[in-house]
């Protein structure tokens, strides 16, 4: 049994076709996004096609790596790598606007700590990244899918839970965050079920944890704070 594909239980870890947790949207490039994804994607971006990473080598050292889900425009991605040089990311997002966003912002600040995956997070999890490589999955403000009919399209599912779990070393954190609180209760159920990890909220605030200072805000979490709306964190660590 090949453990990169199947869980310790005998189940399968790789990802289930049909059911996706995004939809494609079609939109106008910039001329910096178009950039990004011509010039700046032979350099920095990544593919499924290429098979399991070793992660030194792809970035000719040995340091903490962190993979960020669904980074959107990429402003908080930039933000982290640029502050955090010593530290190794990956970005995994969908939409080409993005991509070519954050590719042309990394490209402009110099940043060699920076690679970019524009595929499906679940195949590039099962596909690409070693077992126990990394440090920390970032889950920041993923689609609710708010309607009960969509609720199977969320990513947080305990199939994702497990891959991302085997993904971590021991003591790597799964980070996730949302302005919806519906979600959140979501992945306080989903997490309440995963085993393999340790939630490190203090009792006073848990299962939360207040919003830690090293996770950047972004503009779509600012225009949610002005609307009222609250944030969720949760941390949950691997257990050995």
């Amino acid at each position: 049994m090949n453990d990169e594909t199947n869980g310790n239980d005998g189940t399968s870890l790789r990802p289930r076709r049909g059911v996706k947790s995004y939809v494609l949207r079609a939109g106008r490039m910039t001329t910096a996004q178009t950039r990004g994804l011509e010039e700046v994607w032979p350099r920095l971006g990544l593919r499924v096609e290429d098979g399991h990473q070793d992660l030194d080598r792809l970035f000719g050292r040995h340091a903490p790596r962190i993979v960020e889900i669904g980074f959107g425009m990429g402003a908080s991605l930039v933000e982290q790598a640029e502050t955090h040089p010593g530290v190794d990311f990956i970005g995994i997002e969908v939409h080409a606007p993005g991509v070519g966003k954050l590719l042309d912002e990394a490209d402009k600040r110099g940043l060699t700590n920076l690679r970019v995956y524009r595929e499906d997070a679940l195949e590039v999890l099962s596909r690409c990244l070693p077992e126990a490589s990394l440090d920390a999955v970032q889950l920041f403000f993923p689609d609710p899918w708010p309607k009960k009919k969509h609720h199977k399209r969320r990513i947080v599912q305990p199939a994702f839970i497990e891959l991302a779990r085997t993904r971590l070393k021991p003591g790597g954190v799964l980070h996730m965050a949302t302005d919806w609180e519906a979600y959140a209760e979501h992945m306080v159920e989903v997490m309440a079920d995963a085993r393999g990890y340790r939630n490190t909220a203090e009792e006073d605030t848990a299962p939360y944890v207040p919003r830690p200072e090293f996770r950047p805000s972004t503009k779509f979490e600012a225009r949610g704070e002005r609307l009222g709306h609250g944030v969720w964190d949760l941390i949950f660590a691997r257990e050995a």
